[in-house]
């Protein structure tokens, strides 16, 4: 099933204050935006997703979810699995943050025996619960290397336009600035941890007694909604979930 997309009208626009997506989401936030035209995203998106795919396939990888704790060292336990990793006979290990979702929440991807190890040993760093994630790769590492050069050929081919409102990166938490910026960092994304608490930092700043603005989450499921209110409970307060596959169920009755 095909979920439609509804065409924005130009007071939407307007009235938005900023639109971002997460990971692969960025592409229907640029949409969303008139940064670009929704047939030719689709095209990028399944190129991107094919690439990742082959670069997955080639080295048994995947993602850990971690929830730490304040004295969790991240880094250092990164470092000791790819100690262990290298220890095992593999050269150049893998063993990165990936995802950085809300404070003590943080998605950890690489090598699989890395990420076992880091469960093994979850008391030592602190971690209060790890949860292997059912996808197939570590995504947003240099693991997925293989992927850039496609994607960056897809995006290329692509009319890329200024974005007509406020769109945030997932690899710096920034606006983006103009059509090659958004080619040169939705590229450098895919090797990249998705800043997505640092996004939410970004986009709700704003000076003390402001009004935060009305939040929709558009699309299955609330996850993003739950991590905003982690982040910043306050502007929580005003988000709101639309399913798109209800719209669409709407529409046709």
């Amino acid at each position: 099933r095909v979920t439609r997309v509804p065409v924005c009208v130009p007071q939407v626009l307007e009235r938005c204050v900023a639109a971002a997506g997460y990971s692969v989401g960025e592409f229907a936030a640029l949409v969303f935006a008139g940064a670009m035209d929704f047939t030719e995203a689709l095209q990028a998106v399944k190129v991107r997703a094919e690439a990742m795919q082959r670069a997955a396939e080639a080295v048994p990888s995947g993602m850990l979810s971690v929830l730490g704790r304040r004295e969790t060292n991240y880094q250092l336990a990164c470092l000791e699995a790819r100690e262990h990793c290298k220890s095992l006979g593999i050269k150049d290990p893998v063993c990165t943050i990936s995802n950085y979702l809300f404070p003590d929440s943080r998605v950890i991807a690489g090598h699989i025996q890395a990420l076992q190890f880091l469960q093994e040993n979850a008391r030592k760093f602190y971690f209060t619960r790890t949860k292997m994630l059912p996808v197939s790769g570590a995504f947003h590492t240099r693991l997925m290397e293989p992927a850039v050069e496609p994607l960056a050929e897809a995006l290329s081919s692509m009319e890329i336009q200024k974005p007509l409102l406020c769109v945030y990166s997932n690899v710096d938490g920034k606006k983006y600035m103009h059509p090659k910026h958004i080619e040169k960092l939705l590229v450098k994304q895919v090797v990249s941890p998705v800043l997505w608490e640092q996004t939410m930092h970004s986009v709700y700043e704003r000076k003390q007694g402001t009004e935060f603005p009305d939040t929709y989450e558009v699309g299955p499921g609330n996850q993003l909604g739950a991590i905003l209110r982690k982040c910043n409970l306050k502007a929580w307060k005003q988000y709101k979930h639309v399913d798109a596959l209800e719209d669409e169920e709407v529409a046709e009755t």
